[in-house]
């Protein structure tokens, strides 16, 4: 990505909260036969030192991507949107896109049946965990035959983040009314209308005044 200074996002702490909160994620290889990528959802290992993730691919993406043979890179995509320029002031302007992003690298580490079987239920924990009526891969036997079935066709990783390249470009080197009108329309305009977009660069803002 661009190295706009500005934009930069080094706060490994901010990276694990983009993950958190945007866990559909694209893994990228460079294999034998060229850019291969998938996409998964993918758990933030909450106590793990440093940033980890763990997930899983389909059988027979782990062979796809050659899934532990070398280093992968793994998009994290928070909001993003169209802002106008109609939103500046009148002077001369072009459109552009407000985003969070996030490119993790790292060599995968293959996960065991039992352990990716593990992985498999906290990730289904952690999605179901907000419904009315749960459903868990243990709930009784007959699920956890079928899930237990179902899970032979996953293979398990585990990413050990070693660097990453972050951005959170949102409208910062405007000035502080132009800001102030993206945010506001954002959250009510007719026409763009992104509220998880203006509570980002609401969040900017904040930073802003607490430094």
């Amino acid at each position: 990505m661009r190295r706009t200074p500005e934009y930069l996002l080094e706060d490994a702490e901010e990276v694990k909260r983009l993950i958190r909160e945007n866990p559909w994620a694209t893994i990228v290889a460079s294999t034998a036969d060229g850019l291969v990528a998938s996409h998964y959802p993918v758990l933030l290992e909450e106590h793990a030192e440093g940033i980890s993730i763990v997930s899983h691919v389909g059988r027979p993406d782990e062979v796809a991507l050659e899934l532990g043979r070398g280093e992968v890179l793994v998009i994290v995509q928070g909001p993003h949107g169209y802002i106008s320029p109609g939103w500046y002031d009148p002077s001369p302007a072009v459109p552009t896109w407000n985003h969070v992003t996030a490119h993790l690298y790292g060599v995968p580490e293959l996960l065991s049946p039992e352990e990716n079987y593990r992985v498999l239920g906290e990730l289904v924990d952690h999605f179901e965990q907000r419904m009315p009526r749960p459903r868990r891969m243990e709930a009784d036997d007959d699920q956890s035959t079928y899930a237990r079935r179902i899970s032979r066709g996953t293979v398990g990783f585990r990413l050990r983040v070693t660097r990453f390249d972050a951005r959170a470009k949102l409208s910062q080197n405007r000035p502080e009314e132009t800001r102030e009108r993206i945010i506001a329309e954002l959250e009510h305009g007719e026409h763009y209308a992104n509220p998880a977009l203006a509570e980002e660069m609401r969040r900017v803002e904040m930073r802003r005044v607490s430094e």
